[in-house]
């Protein structure tokens, strides 16, 4: 999962955050609706995790679909039968420096650093 979240991250000083059209940003629009009502409903299902867990935006492949889907503690997205395109770890570890306990302030600071790029590709690799 980590080696997965990191490669989704990116510094703003290298385009971390910046949303230019693509097909995994298009797909989410269709699916979801738009990237703000996906990024909502992310950050309210993966802020309901108890305890230390994952979201994910995964592709199902069989469906040819964006979904979403949560993970305990260190469960990998495959066993949810979905190809990971972004993971948010929301393990303590992860955001307590910080924003303390505050999961919610973490979910919505951290699309500010999303590498796209990187979900990007692996969205095109997972749909081929």
């Amino acid at each position: 999962n980590h080696s997965i979240f990191w490669t989704n991250l990116a510094s703003p000083k290298k385009n971390g955050g910046k949303r230019e059209k693509c097909a995994v940003l298009d797909a989410i629009d269709k699916e979801f609706g738009s990237f703000e009502q996906f990024s909502e409903m992310f950050n309210t299902k993966t802020g309901a995790i108890q305890g230390s867990g994952w979201g994910w935006l995964g592709y199902n492949k069989a469906r040819k679909r964006l979904e979403y889907a949560s993970c305990d503690n260190q469960d990998p997205l495959s066993t949810k039968g979905l190809i990971p395109l972004l993971g948010i770890d929301v393990w303590e570890h992860a955001y307590y420096l910080q924003y303390k306990n505050v999961r919610p302030d973490y979910l919505k600071a951290i699309w500010q650093i999303i590498n796209w790029e990187n979900v990007e590709e692996r969205y095109s690799k997972a749909i081929a």
